[in-house]
């Protein structure tokens, strides 16, 4: 779907059910046009939740897999069917999503994520579902997640049994804050040794689904600081508070003192991989070199992508709020704001992640001089303005 026109009578036709609810409508149903969410793990939490996000209009899913269909999968695995057996997952689910809703685009990842992958992955989109099934890539998700400041929509599931958060860090704990210490490989066992119910399996999966949808929104409370903990057989549902480890080695002062150290070292020398060839690096700017271009007589115009709550924290002055999706989706650009497409632009987030990504469709709508600010606003603190808080 393209988010920058009205939707035709066939999509108001498909969508109108989220049309009618406030919290949604005609804008936020283009927000879900515009985001990107990536599925890791295509299996019994993964195949309800892309089927369910790709039913919602989410326009790209990514989906991460490195397995083939297997009958065991069956019962709980509701992209495939028999005819499937021995497809790779990630070919059989891109079908099924462009059955059910050919607006979406998938983006495919054979293979399996690992230390050298994850960063970049997960840099390149908007929310991640996961659903992994073995504590490795859990905890190499979780890590990546945080350091890109992506919200990580987990859940785990074991016979009839489940849990789901949403890990986010700095607006909440991260996956390592509450399960600081990954178990040894046989400390608990499989659904494949101990079993799972596949109608729980896609209950969580909606759940995770819902998650998303809110956190692309910016809708209702996502669970970000909960951990709601369910029974099947007890048809129970509990919630628990978690909270974010001051300690935490990936999202806690010891990780941040590491970054800041890492900083004033110089650049880091980023590897050449598969991401960097797809998304390639964009001119940037650093915080200094802004700082003495807003004192000159026609100074860029510094765009801010990140969300309200970010912004009232701490901001480069004079920085005018455009959403992320409204520059992915095309709607920023035509808006007086933003200027010509001879106008300066210097883009802005907190780290630099997202701002990137923001300056490369700025480049591709034909903007002329589009930069991102290396560091983001945490550089801005650092570097020019220590007065300013951080987050």
């Amino acid at each position: 779907m393209d988010a920058r026109t009205t939707l035709d009578a066939a999509q108001r036709t498909r969508y109108a059910r989220h049309l009618l609810l406030p919290e949604i409508g005609l804008d936020g149903q283009r927000r879900l046009a515009a985001a990107r969410v990536l599925v890791v793990g295509a299996g019994g939490l993964g195949s309800p939740a892309l089927l369910y996000l790709a039913a919602a209009g989410v326009g790209t899913l990514g989906i991460a897999d490195d397995d083939t269909v297997d009958l065991t999968n069956l019962p709980r695995q509701i992209a495939y069917g028999t005819a499937d057996l021995g497809r790779p997952k990630v070919v059989t689910a891109a079908e099924a999503v462009a059955r059910l809703n050919p607006d979406v685009r998938v983006e495919t990842h054979a293979g399996r994520v690992t230390h050298d992958s994850a960063a970049g992955l997960v840099a390149a989109y908007d929310v991640v579902v996961d659903g992994t099934d073995t504590f490795e890539t859990r905890y190499l998700l979780g890590e990546a997640c945080a350091r890109a400041g992506v919200p990580h929509v987990w859940a785990s599931v074991l016979r009839f049994d489940a849990q789901v958060s949403v890990w986010w860090a700095h607006h909440g704990p991260c996956y390592r804050c509450v399960f600081p210490s990954e178990p040894a490989a046989d400390a608990v066992p499989s659904c494949a040794e101990a079993g799972v119910l596949g109608a729980l399996v896609g209950t969580i999966g909606c759940i995770q689904a819902v998650e998303a949808l809110k956190l692309v929104l910016g809708i209702g409370e996502p669970l970000i600081g909960r951990l709601l903990v369910h029974d099947g057989l007890r048809q129970s549902w509990d919630t628990l508070p978690v909270t974010a480890d001051p300690e935490c080695p990936v999202c806690g002062m010891p990780a941040l003192s590491a970054q800041a150290a890492d900083a004033h070292a110089g650049p880091a020398q980023i590897p050449v991989t598969e991401d960097s060839a797809t998304h390639p690096p964009v001119p940037s700017v650093s915080a200094r070199d802004l700082a003495a271009e807003l004192r000159r007589p026609h100074p860029p115009l510094v765009i801010d992508v990140r969300s309200a709550p970010e912004r009232a924290i701490v901001s480069v002055p004079g920085s005018v709020a455009v959403e992320l999706a409204d520059l992915r989706s095309g709607i920023a650009f035509s808006r007086r704001e933003l200027g010509t497409p001879a106008q300066p632009l210097v883009f802005v987030c907190k780290t630099g992640i997202r701002s990137a990504d923001a300056t490369r469709h700025a480049m591709a709508a034909g903007w002329r001089y589009a930069a991102n600010l290396e560091g983001g606003v945490l550089a801005w603190v650092r570097d020019v303005d220590p007065s300013q808080a951080t987050y």
